[in-house]
């Protein structure tokens, strides 16, 4: 029988991590001398400061982040906390292609992204005041802007560098609040872009199917939908959004409420792919031929909008450009530089074979029941 313990004991211990003291001993200086060496401080020459790096890499020697931070050095790392519903993250592309553009720019500075996801907004609140106690992060990325919105404010009041990623809901390019950077978009001018494609088509009964309720930008479509509605003479009874949490479910359900309505729309414009391709399949259910029946139009371009038969219609913009730029901006706010507006480029529309003049001017489109 195998000795009680015997099994641990064969077990491989983990390796030990380099430090100073190891560093000093094969360099043949003093840790004071390698500590100097390693943070780029006076009191070594260049030829020891170069002796000490060449054995700190052999070694495979890291600065502890923990240890920096208490110094009053970098953490080394920047946050993003995202408080949305879980499920809905693995079917929209949108935050995975702005995660890839920031970690573009912060692989350049071997800075990590931390990343946290939340149920609510009181919770994100949190994380931010525990990683600032713990000084786990040098600044945040803030995503997703209120209508209502206590991030700024508190940030500030912490004193924890931030860059707000989208357009707050005020006037272009002037975050609520506290003075803190923004990069944004133009979501208002991207829907009259939007609405101008789909009224000169022909189009008069207009559904927008948008996200979540409280989010700044899903309030400033609705709004520049109104007005550009307005503008062209279309009425509340012609032209109305209804919001959903982004998922193909909910977009789902929305479209055959819509669908199975009295008077049914002729166009819907949807906030996201997944959406957008879930209502093409309930189009499909319903027997309203697309676009014959019912123009689609995403707003965010993606492979599903390339592959789904018919292609859709869909803005198109650079969203790993947009994550790129805000990790920019945040990584220059960090060196030091004044809060400030900066505009993303603004999406196009991508005319595809989902939208049409109505075939059914003046008609409603019946829904097959």
């Amino acid at each position: 029988m195998t000795p009680s313990g015997s099994g641990d004991a064969a077990r491989p211990r983990p390796a030990r991590r380099p430090t100073i003291k190891d560093i000093a001993r094969q360099a043949g200086v003093s840790e004071s001398a390698v500590s100097f060496a390693l943070n780029d401080r006076p009191g070594v020459s260049a030829q020891t400061r170069a002796r000490v790096r060449r054995v700190a890499e052999k070694l495979g020697w890291q600065a502890n982040s923990a240890a920096r931070a208490l110094s009053g050095e970098r953490a080394g790392s920047l946050g993003l906390v995202l408080a949305r519903p879980a499920h809905t993250l693995g079917i929209e592309s949108f935050f995975l292609q702005l995660v890839s553009g920031i970690q573009e720019v912060l692989a350049t500075r071997r800075t990590a992204l931390l990343f946290q996801v939340v149920e609510d907004l009181d919770a994100e609140c949190e994380v931010y005041r525990r990683w600032w106690a713990e000084r786990r992060v040098d600044g945040v990325l803030v995503v997703d802007p209120r209508t209502e919105d206590p991030r700024p404010e508190l940030l500030v009041s912490l004193g924890l560098p931030a860059v707000v990623v989208g357009e707050p809901a005020t006037a272009q390019g002037h975050p609520a609040g506290p003075a803190i950077s923004t990069v944004w978009a133009d979501d208002s001018r991207a829907m009259a872009r939007v609405l101008d494609h789909l009224y000169d088509l022909g189009h008069r009964r207009i559904v927008h199917v948008a996200g979540l309720p409280g989010l700044a930008h899903t309030a400033r479509r609705i709004s520049s939908l109104r007005a550009e509605a307005g503008r062209r003479g279309l009425g509340e009874d012609q032209v109305r959004s209804v919001t959903t949490d982004y998922s193909d479910a909910e977009g789902a359900e929305a479209t055959r409420r819509i669908l199975d309505g009295p008077e049914p729309p002729t166009a819907i414009i949807y906030d996201n792919d997944v959406m957008a391709v879930a209502g093409v399949s309930v189009a499909a259910e319903r027997g309203v031929p697309v676009p014959a029946r019912l123009a689609i139009v995403a707003w965010d371009d993606s492979p599903l909008c390339r592959v789904t038969h018919p292609r859709l219609t869909a803005l198109v913009r650079d969203t790993p450009g947009f994550g790129r730029l805000a990790a920019q901006e945040l990584l220059a706010v960090l060196d030091g530089a004044p809060v400030r507006s900066v505009q993303g480029e603004l999406p196009h529309l991508e005319p595809r074979e989902s939208t049409a003049a109505p075939a059914y001017d003046g008609d409603p489109a019946p829904s097959a029941r």
